[in-house]
């Protein structure tokens, strides 16, 4: 089993899957900018993004309280995500959310929480 952290913030608003009978699924997209070396004006950044899946509680929690610029902080694992597609097998990766916190809010929970407090 392998054993991964990544911070970012959420680039869009989570999408949960919760149909009955069913285990709830959350689907999110988590980024940060990273330290890519320097060039001719300075210090070089690059973005990271990654896809990111949460299961039951896990992902009724971020589904219902994370908003787009939330930071978040994810310990997850990688997965093979092998399939047939057209008669084609399709290689990829999913990365599945085994314990997160949140973050520092952004700027749309921070409006949300200012307009909350009157």
């Amino acid at each position: 089993m392998n054993d991964c952290y990544f911070e970012g913030r959420l680039v869009k608003e989570p999408k949960l899957l919760d149909a009955p009978g069913k285990k709830p699924v959350c689907y999110f997209t988590l980024k940060r900018d990273e330290y890519a070396g320097q060039d001719s004006d300075g210090t070089r950044t690059r973005e990271v993004a990654i896809p990111f899946t949460s299961f039951t509680g896990q992902a009724k929690a971020i589904a219902a309280h994370a908003r787009v610029g939330d930071q978040l902080f994810v310990h997850y694992r990688v997965e093979n995500n092998v399939r047939e597609k057209n008669g084609v097998t399709e290689y990829g990766f999913s990365f599945i959310v085994e314990k997160f916190d949140f973050g520092a809010p952004g700027q749309l929970k921070r409006a949300e929480l200012a307009q909350s407090q009157g």
